[in-house]
């Protein structure tokens, strides 16, 4: 057999795991990682099977290896010899028996308890689990009928398992599979269909093609819970992660059973989160996830989320963005539990330093940042990394009362410089700045750093779920390294993927860029992906949460989300919500010669399409007079079979008022620019052209309609990836901005306030912007009325 040291002989190795019923796939895999082939080829010879096993004993050993919580291994050859006689034979028996072990860690192992734990003994028979099957049938019969084939499957098996946790999972899927046939009977193609929304009929009519599509349907990950994936607090007994130093030897971080009842009883057993943006800037899009994620969790688990302002850096922050984030917060649904500061932990941040040079764990370093730079790179320690505790201890006063210099001390951890991992690299936990604190005032000169703080601070706060991207899962090491050095309470730590979205940039440094170099129009300039910009071009919070909830809480990181998808959400609900209106963005006046110059004819329009007659708050009045105002774009000189819009001899109606036709056409002296149409109106409606068109009218005689500007926006840049571009900025679209001075919209929108929301119809949806004055609206096109997410798009 090969030994835990013969690494070289993969091949042995591999047929070793093959022996005990591995996959081959399974077994190359496992070669290829040297931490989990010395852990299965310690297990393999704790179980004695290194003859070989079955399958299933092989697959359980396989778990063992991977899985066994680092703070029982005393007994672990228990386990294993239960494994192997068969006493626990199911992925679930062994889940239970792991979870019980972690619990105990290494005290003596009650054998009754441990058996009562995980099944042992317990025989669950094909008959039992027919009874359990029938029985949650039963209890979701309606539910089944409704769904058929679409009902979630694994609920069903969830009901099951909760009846009869150690009955086989194959054997209890085969009779659910079984008894949903005898229910409904074989698969029917509507089954294999798509649910797709009931839209109500509408009239054949050409304007309709204008409207707002058919939504596709929700994505499966929408209907789930995303945060089933997270444990509760009292599970938190588990090893975290496993540090590995250069020597060879492991750190397995756990929380002790008297650190974890500790924290549960100063929680109450309660989910406590954390949001900790930086106050040096504006939230993005990306940041709306990470709220999602943190506040959504301990809403679900009816906990809280502190607001944390990570402002370590007395030099970058400024109360406007603190200002901006508790308000912007607000505004996406969210309520801290608290709002709290890094700044807040200061002095049991300095003491926690203070024991951490007690222990051992940490130094002062005289090294300049290039020279912190070439021994990282050297991975070489530092001359002063063993100088006496007592000098540290004396030096770290010396700093703390601003007796040494800027930049000619830190305080660093003392973790492992010949680490493969460089987030151990003895990293900078105290700094000295001469700079008071916007919030801390002038007490402290020294200031703890990033990744110092935020993991104590965490503990300190009795956070139960630290959640983060994934950049920072190689700050995971550190984490736990500084938390299990000063035998703190360590939370459980996860990392997610970014949000990266299409045709934007979301770095903090490429945003400040485009703002302080004039690039936008400020930090809420509606073409950036900032939530002050979103807000301000009329995106709604609840169509940004179901963006991100849509997405889903995953690891894939580096997928580029397409813009299109928010803008689906978005339109999802400005449809329901954006009340119909008309205006005419690029006016050209048609005078109805067969209707009196002082003659105005009311007709009714509709806010919303299914709007009754005899509801007035759904209606809103138009004035129809002999002077109206086309889109110049609807108007041709020469008409075709596919064209709809309006030309010579031909005729339209006008939306919610009467059929017009072309009589003449009033040319400038060029003879080609189009000065005016003359028409004449049908009152009698008997007309049927096919075309539809938007109006706006003159209220009454030689009065002009309503002037208003609107802004159109596009993507602020050409490429979907420009962060990935070395001329980014060069990548500019010098068209995602253009205003139209000298719109003409009804009257009825005259009344409308800062941030109002409308569907211009057939052009878009529509907000009113704060640069609106008592004498002129200004109006920001948030998207418009069609989108190829759901038809290809991502």
């Amino acid at each position: 057999m090969p030994t835990k040291d013969d690494g070289a002989d993969k091949e042995k190795c591999f047929e070793l795991f093959k022996d005990i019923g591995l996959d081959e796939g399974t077994a190359r895999n496992t070669v290829a990682n040297k931490k989990v082939t010395t852990n299965l080829i310690t297990v393999i010879d704790e179980a004695g099977v290194t003859g070989g096993c079955d399958r299933t004993v092989g697959n359980l050993l396989y778990t063992v290896a991977t899985k066994y919580p680092g703070n029982a291994l005393p007994n672990r050859p228990t386990l294993l010899q239960y494994i192997v006689t068969s006493k626990v034979k199911t992925a679930a028996q062994l889940d239970a028996a792991l979870a019980f072990l972690a619990a105990i860690g290494p005290d003596n192992l009650d054998l009754k308890k441990f058996e009562e734990a995980c099944g042992v003994g317990i025989e669950v028979s094909t008959e039992d689990i027919q009874n359990a099957v029938n029985e949650v049938f039963k209890e979701n019969k309606e539910k089944i009928l409704e769904l058929r084939y679409r009902i979630n499957v694994g609920e069903l098996l969830g009901h099951v398992r909760k009846r009869l946790p150690w009955a086989d999972a194959k054997v209890t899927k085969g009779l659910v599979d079984a008894k949903l046939v005898e229910l409904l009977g074989p698969k029917t193609a509507a089954d294999d269909e798509k649910p797709t929304k009931k839209k109500k009929e509408k009239p054949a009519k050409v304007e309709e093609k204008a409207a707002p599509i058919a939504a596709p349907e929700k994505l499966p990950e929408e209907e789930l819970n995303p945060f089933l994936i997270f444990p509760n607090p009292e599970e938190n007994f588990k090893v975290h992660t496993d540090v590995h130093f250069s020597d060879g030897s492991i750190l397995r971080c756990c929380n002790t059973k008297e650190l974890l009842d500790k924290h549960l009883k100063a929680t109450g057993g309660k989910v406590l989160t954390r949001f900790p943006p930086e106050p040096n800037g504006y939230l993005h899009i990306g940041h709306a996830k990470a709220m999602f994620i943190d506040f959504g969790l301990a809403k679900d688990r009816n906990g809280g989320c502190y607001l944390r302002y990570d402002d370590t850096n007395p030099e970058a922050e400024k109360k406007e963005y603190i200002d901006h984030i508790e308000e912007i917060v607000r505004w996406m649904g969210w309520e801290p539990f608290k709002i709290t500061y890094t700044s807040d932990y200061f002095q049991e941040l300095y003491e926690l330093a203070v024991e951490l040079i007690k222990r051992g764990h940490a130094y002062v370093d005289h090294q300049t940042p290039d020279e912190v730079k070439e021994y990282r790179e050297k991975k070489l320690n530092s001359p002063w990394r063993d100088r006496p505790i007592s000098e540290s201890l004396k030096l770290f006063e010396d700093m703390r009362r601003g007796l040494i210099e800027e930049g000619k001390a830190t305080l660093r951890m003392k973790q492992d410089m010949q680490s493969d991992n460089y987030n151990m690299y003895d990293l900078i936990a105290y700094r000295i700045k001469f700079t008071p604190h916007p919030h801390a005032g002038d007490k402290w000169c020294i200031y703890p750093s990033y990744d110092y703080a935020h993991c104590t601070v965490d503990s300190l706060e009795n956070v139960t779920h630290s959640l983060c991207t994934l950049e920072f899962e190689t700050r995971r090491a550190s984490y736990y390294w500084l938390l299990h050095s000063l035998g703190i309470y360590q939370p459980y730590v996860w990392e997610y993927s970014r949000l990266n979205v299409s045709n934007t940039v979301m770095s903090k440094r490429k945003l400040n860029r485009l703002v302080t170099e004039k690039w936008v129009d400020g930090w809420d300039d509606p073409r950036l992906m900032t939530l002050a910009g979103l807000r301000r071009r009329g995106m709604t919070p609840t169509s940004i949460n179901a963006f991100v909830r849509g997405i889903g809480i995953t690891r894939s990181d580096g997928t580029l989300i397409s813009v299109e998808r928010l803008e689906y959400h978005v339109r999802e609900e400005l449809n329901k919500t954006a009340a119909r209106t008309m205006v005419v963005l690029n006016p050209l006046k048609v005078v109805i010669t067969n209707l009196e110059a002082n003659s105005v004819i009311e007709v009714d329009g509709k806010k919303w399409p299914d709007a009754q007659a005899d509801d007035p708050s759904a209606l809103y009045k138009i004035p129809f007079s002999n002077v109206v105002y086309i889109e110049r774009s609807d108007f041709r000189m020469q008409d075709s079979k596919d064209y709809y819009g309006l030309a010579p001899g031909k005729s339209v109606i006008l939306r919610y008022a009467f059929p017009i036709k072309c009589t003449e056409v009033i040319l400038a002296d060029d003879n080609e620019t189009i000065l005016e149409i003359r028409a004449e109106y049908d009152p009698s409606k008997k007309t049927k052209p096919k075309g539809v068109l938007h109006w706006v009218s003159q209220p009454s005689p030689g009065v002009d309609p309503l002037k208003m500007e609107v802004r159109l926006f596009e993507r602020l840049f050409l490429s979907e990836n420009p962060a990935e571009l070395d001329n980014w900025l060069g990548d500019l679209n010098p068209n995602s901005k253009v205003i139209v001075p000298n719109a003409y919209g009804v009257s009825s929108v005259k009344e409308a306030k800062v941030g109002d929301t409308f569907q211009f119809e057939r052009l878009g949806y529509f907000v009113v912007d704060k640069d609106s004055t008592v004498e002129k609206l200004v109006f920001n096109r948030t998207v418009t009325l069609k989108g190829s997410y759901g038809k290809g798009g991502k």
